[in-house]
C-alpha cells in the first residue's frame, strides 16, 4: 500500500511560522514516545532544527486512564537555531482526559487542543479525577479546541484494509483492540498534515517495523493516512502551518539522545586510546539505555557487563581498569550511593575509571523518570574519606559524545577516576548532531612503563610525572610487581602504610592531582557583555533555557551575562576571575543550591541561588521571570 501523501481536494491556507512546540500525550501504552520520535525524524529530514523531551510515567505499568500512567513526548522544531524543547505548548494532542489533565497547563492561550474525543467516556473521566466533562464546561474556551473521534476514525481505516483483504482471499488477523492501538498513527498523520510534513518518512519506518506483520503494517499505514486526509478535509481546520528548513552548517546530520551520544564517546575514546571498552553496569532509570546502545557495538570491541548489582558493576570496571582496558560504568544517584566504597577504592589505587551518573529526582527512589541536578555534592563530596576525582557536565546531548572522550583522556593522563554528571532531561532528550569527521579526531596517548622506574633496578608503582599520576602498568609485566589494595600506600612504594605524616602526604598529593588538572582544561568562557551587572552561571542541563533566558532578558534592557560551567572538580582556572567581574552572580539549577554553596565556599562570592526542585526542567520564561524580579528587586544593591 502506498503512503505518499494524499492529493489534496480544495487548498487551505497555509501560514508561515518561524518554530512551533508540539506535544503528544496519553496513556503509556498508545505509544505516545513512538508518536514522537517518528515526528520528530519527520521534520529533521525536512531540514528543522530540533529539540525534544520525552517524559515518562514512572510506574511500569499504572492503570490505564490515570493521571499516574500518562507518557508525554514534546518536540520543538524551528526554521533558526535552537536550545531547548521549547517553553509553552502550541499544540497539544491528548489521547484521553488524563493525558489532557496533566498537560494542559502548559499550552499556551490560544493554542491548538486537540483531544481524541472516544476517549472521553464517564468511566475515563472518573479516572483522571473530572467531576464533569472539561469539553463542554468552558473551561477549555481559552484554547482552540479540536475533539475528533480518533478511534472511531483509527477502526474505520482498518476496517478497510480488512474488507480488502477478505477480498483478495487474504486472511486479516487484527481483532477490534488491535486496530484500536493503531490510533496513535491517526494522530501522527494529523500532525503531519497540520504542520506541513510528507508521509513517507513515516511509512519507510512502518514498512521497516512491521515488515514482518504486513496485516499489521498495511493498517498502520492505512490510519496514517487517514489522520492526514482528515486535516485536509474536515472543516473544523482552516488552515495549517509551515516552518521552514534551518540554516545549519553543511554536513552529515543525524538525530542522537543524550545517552546514545554517551554510548558512542565511549566508544570512539575506546578507539582513540587504542584500548578495549569495557562497561560494567547494573541496569537502572534513566541510565539504563547506555548499556542497551553500548551493546550494539560488540564489532568496535566493546564488552558490556550486566553485574549483580552495583557494587559488583563497580568492582568489575576497577579490575578491567587494572588490566588495562578504558572501563567505564553508569548509573543514577541511588546506584552511586552504592558505588561510593568502591570509587573510593579506585581514587585510593589512582585507576582511570569512568563513572557515569544519569541525575533522577531523589531522594532514595525519588522521581526515578523525573529530571534533576541534585547530585553534584555526591559527585565532588560524597564519599568516606578525603577522596577526590574529576567531575565534568556536559550542557547538551550532543556534548555528551564529546565530554565521553574527553573524560578518557582525563582519566588516562592523570591516572584518576572521572565522574560526567547528565541528567533525565539530557539523557533522553534529542538534538541534530553533525557527524564528526573520525579521522580528524585526536589520539588519545597512553604509555604502560615496562622498565623499572627506582633505584637498584626497583619499580616503583606511586612514582608521579608531571601531572602528578602514577604509572600505569600492565599486570605480568616482568619485574613490575607491585602491591595493590584498598589501604593507605606509602609514597612511591605503594606498600602498606600507617605512618601519619605518610597518610598526609598522600592525602595531599591526591588532591593535588585532581587541582593540577585545571592547567589543561579549558578556561570558562562567558556568553554576553563583561560590563553586565549580572552573571547567571549555570551547569549540566539548564544550558539552552538559561542561553535562551539570557538573550531574552538582554533584548528587554537588562545587562546580564551567562556562564556554563562544564568542569566541575576542578573548576576552571580562570572562573574564579570571572565570578569577581560581575555585581552579582546567580546561580539557576535544579537542586536546592549546591553550585551555589560550592562558589560560595571556593571563591567567596555572595553567589545568589535560583533553585528548582519539581522534577522537571527550567522554561525559558519561568527563568526570565525570576531572573528579571531578583535584578528589579536588588539593582540598587
Amino acid at each position: 500500500m502506498s503512503v505518499e501523501t494524499p492529493s489534496q481536494g480544495p487548498a487551505k491556507a497555509t501560514q508561515d511560522i518561524s518554530s512551533a512546540t508540539v506535544r503528544f500525550a496519553g496513556d503509556s501504552g498508545d505509544g505516545m514516545q513512538l508518536t514522537g520520535m517518528q515526528f520528530t525524524n519527520t521534520s529533521a529530514v525536512f531540514g528543522n532544527d530540533v529539540s525534544t523531551l520525552p517524559d515518562f510515567p514512572a510506574e511500569i505499568r499504572a492503570p490505564a486512564g490515570t493521571v499516574y500512567g500518562v507518557s508525554g513526548f514534546q518536540l520543538h522544531f524551528s526554521s533558526d537555531d535552537i536550545f531547548t524543547p521549547g517553553d509553552e505548548l502550541d499544540t497539544l494532542f491528548a489521547m484521553n482526559p488524563a493525558a489532557l489533565k496533566t498537560n494542559i497547563g502548559d499550552l499556551k492561550k490560544g493554542g491548538i487542543l486537540i483531544v481524541n474525543l472516544d476517549a472521553f467516556t464517564d468511566q475515563n473521566l472518573k479516572l483522571a479525577g473530572y467531576e464533569k466533562s472539561p469539553l463542554k464546561d468552558g473551561s477549555l474556551d481559552n484554547f482552540r479546541l479540536h475533539p475528533v473521534r480518533m478511534t472511531e476514525a483509527t477502526l474505520k481505516a482498518v476496517d478497510e484494509v480488512e474488507a480488502a483483504w477478505k477480498a483478495e482471499g487474504r486472511e486479516f488477523s487484527l481483532n477490534k483492540k488491535e486496530a484500536a492501538r493503531c490510533k496513535n498513527f491517526f494522530a501522527l498523520g494529523l500532525a503531519c498534515w497540520l504542520y506541513g510534513r510528507q508521509l513517507d518518512t513515516v511509512g519507510q519506518f512502518i514498512e521497516d517495523k512491521f515488515g514482518k506483520e504486513p496485516d499489521v503494517r498495511e493498517a498502520n499505514l492505512r490510519v496514517l493516512r487517514a489522520g492526514f486526509d482528515y486535516g485536509e478535509t474536515a472543516e473544523i481546520f482552516q488552515n495549517n502551518f509551515k516552518v521552514r528548513k534551518a540554516k545549519l552548517p553543511p554536513g552529515m546530520y543525524r538525530e542522537i539522545r543524550g545517552n546514545e551520544a554517551l554510548a558512542l564517546g565511549l566508544t570512539a575514546a575506546s578507539h582513540l586510546a587504542g584500548k578495549p571498552l569495557f562497561y560494567g553496569t547494573y541496569p537502572i532509570t534513566p541510565a539504563t539505555d547506555i548499556l542497551h546502545d553500548l551493546a550494539k557495538h560488540k564489532s568496535f570491541g566493546v564488552r558490556t557487563f550486566q553485574a549483580e548489582d552495583e557494587i559488583a558493576a563497580m568492582a568489575s570496571v576497577i579490575g578491567a581498569s587494572f588490566a588495562g582496558a578504558l572501563a567505564a560504568t553508569a548509573s543514577s544517584g541511588p546506584g552511586i550511593a552504592l558505588k561510593g566504597e568502591a570509587m573510593g577504592l579506585a581514587v585510593m589505587l589512582e585507576l582511570p575509571v569512568i563513572i557515569v551518573n544519569v541525575q533522577r529526582g531523589g531522594p532514595s527512589t525519588g522521581l526515578p523518570t523525573k529530571t534533576e541536578q541534585a547530585d553534584l555534592f555526591q559527585a565532588v563530596l560524597g564519599r568516606n574519606g578525603e577522596c577526590p576525582l574529576v567531575v565534568l557536565a556536559p550542557a547538551r546531548p550532543i556534548e555528551c559524545f564529546d565530554l565521553a572522550i574527553e573524560a578518557a583522556r582525563i582519566a588516562f593522563r592523570s591516572m584518576t577516576p572521572v565522574v560526567i554528571l547528565t541528567d533525565g532531561f539530557l539523557a533522553n532528550s534529542t538534538e541534530p548532531w553533525m557527524v564528526p569527521d573520525v579521522s580528524k579526531l585526536e589520539a588519545i596517548e597512553i604509555e604502560h612503563p615496562t622498565e623499572p622506574n627506582g633505584p637498584n633496578g626497583t619499580y616503583l608503582p606511586y612514582k608521579r610525572d608531571e601531572w602528578l599520576a602514577r604509572p600505569w602498568v600492565l599486570p605480568g609485566t616482568p619485574g613490575l610487581q607491585h602491591r595493590i589494595g584498598g589501604l593507605e600506600k606509602k609514597h612511591e612504594t605503594g606498600n602498606v602504610c600507617y605512618e601519619p605524616d605518610n597518610h598526609g602526604l598522600m592525602v595531599s598529593l591526591r588532591q593535588a592531582k585532581v587541582d593540577k588538572v585545571a592547567e589543561y582544561l579549558p578556561e570558562q568562557e562567558v556568553f554576553g557583555e563583561e560590563d553586565a551587572d549580572v552573571l547567571a552561571i549555570g551547569w549540566g542541563g539548564t544550558y539552552g533555557a538559561l542561553r535562551e533566558a539570557c538573550t531574552t532578558l538582554r533584548r528587554k534592557g537588562h545587562k546580564i551575562a551567562h556562564a556554563h560551567v562544564r568542569y566541575l572538580n576542578p573548576f576552571p582556572r580562570n572562573l574564579g576571575t570571572v565570578l569577581r567581574r560581575y555585581k552579582h552572580v546567580l546561580v539557576p539549577e535544579l537542586n536546592g543550591g549546591q553550585l551555589c554553596t560550592l562558589l560560595r565556599a571556593k571563591y567567596l562570592v555572595d553567589a545568589q541561588p535560583i533553585s528548582k526542585v519539581k522534577g522537571r526542567p527550567f522554561m525559558v520564561h519561568e527563568l526570565v521571570e525570576r531572573l528579571e524580579s531578583w535584578m528589579t528587586t536588588n539593582a540598587a544593591h
